[in-house]
């Protein structure tokens, strides 16, 4: 969507999906169209299904703030998170709405829930009211969601993931290098035992997969996976730890999706008395504070949370401003932090 270059603010507004244009594609009048979105019981059943199928076609949403506002911006910006209760995320956040706030913008945030109905809900609301410019978490969104951004032309940053074909702006890292880099991390530990505690989530399974077809180039198959569900705690970190061991997983080393998990693991391994990392050694995901701080302190794979968050608002704010941008592509990379657990 977005490219090195400039567009004009009139541009991108003049550009948006209207309620005209709706009613062009349905064959009907303006009125008409509005009476669908007001009063759809006081339509023609023919006439609501053909208005219905343009607005599902064109992605339009409904200006709430029509005729209300004297300046074309809202100075609102519209931040969706799959969960706030996960401090990785609430972190990027916290430094994303902190320099929007001294450029003067207020974000509103939303929790999708992992889900993708639930994402289609949140982006159709918050468009509702025009924000200035939208913060996403991942690179995976329904065609709905698709079709309403591109249809509302705003600028939007899509963050925790990489893709060359963004929908204008992605700052994150790639799933598929880290879960290939904790696989050559324990090959050179000297594991050959391998296991994978993991929730659901389309980006954890990017990293399973990569995890697991590394593990297999070097002749590692047969990898004891246990699957979680979402939202994951510390209680779904022992039941997976406690799954891959009660179904014969012996002396190895076990890469879980997240801090969270991983630290529940712990203490499934000290009340079973396993010597950690002597007879299992474990890797997490973020890098939460907590991790330089059990016992034994958890080895994991860190980047770069307020940095996400501080280069999504800079971001942001040049597209909203029309400013020359040199990437739309920004990699904030990771590193492995090694410490007693592995």
């Amino acid at each position: 969507m977005a490219t090195t270059g400039t567009t004009s603010s009139s541009n991108r507004a003049s550009g948006s999906i209207t309620l005209d244009d709706v009613a062009k594609i349905a064959g009907v009048s303006p009125i008409t169209v509005s009476r669908v979105l007001n009063q759809p019981e006081k339509v023609a059943a023919k006439t609501l299904e053909k208005v219905q199928h343009a607005i599902a076609l064109t992605g339009y949403v409904p200006n709430l703030l029509a005729g209300g506002l004297a300046s074309r911006k809202s100075r609102l910006i519209a931040a969706i998170v799959p969960s706030m209760a996960n401090s990785v995320y609430a972190e990027t956040i916290t430094f994303f709405s902190k320099l929007l706030r001294e450029s003067g913008y207020q974000v509103l945030v939303g929790e999708s829930g992992f889900s993708e109905k639930q994402e289609e809900s949140l982006i159709s609301a918050v468009l509702s009211r025009r924000p200035d410019g939208i913060f996403l978490t991942g690179i995976n969104h329904s065609a709905l969601c698709r079709r309403l951004l591109v249809g509302a032309n705003i600028p939007v940053v899509e963050t925790w993931d990489l893709t060359p074909t963004p929908l204008d702006v992605v700052v994150g890292f790639s799933h598929e290098r880290i879960g290939q880099a904790v696989a050559e991390y324990l090959i050179a530990k000297g594991h050959r035992n391998i296991g994978l505690v993991s929730a659901t989530d389309h980006r954890a399974q990017i990293r399973q997969r990569a995890f697991i077809e590394m593990l297999a180039k070097h002749g590692i198959t047969g990898i004891s996976v246990s699957h979680v569900p979402l939202p994951t705690n510390f209680k779904a970190g022992r039941d997976g730890l406690a799954d891959l061991l009660d179904n014969g997983f012996g002396k190895g080393a076990v890469f879980f999706s997240s801090d969270t998990l991983a630290q529940g693991a712990l203490a499934e391994a000290q009340a079973r008395n396993l010597a950690i990392p002597d007879q299992l050694a474990l890797v997490g995901f973020g890098d939460q504070p907590y991790a330089a701080y059990t016992y034994p302190s958890l080895t994991s794979v860190r980047f770069d949370r307020a940095e996400i968050g501080q280069r999504a608002a800079t971001a942001l704010l040049s597209r909203i401003n029309d400013e020359v941008t040199r990437e739309n592509v920004i990699d904030v990379g990771f590193e492995i932090v090694e410490r007693q657990s592995c």
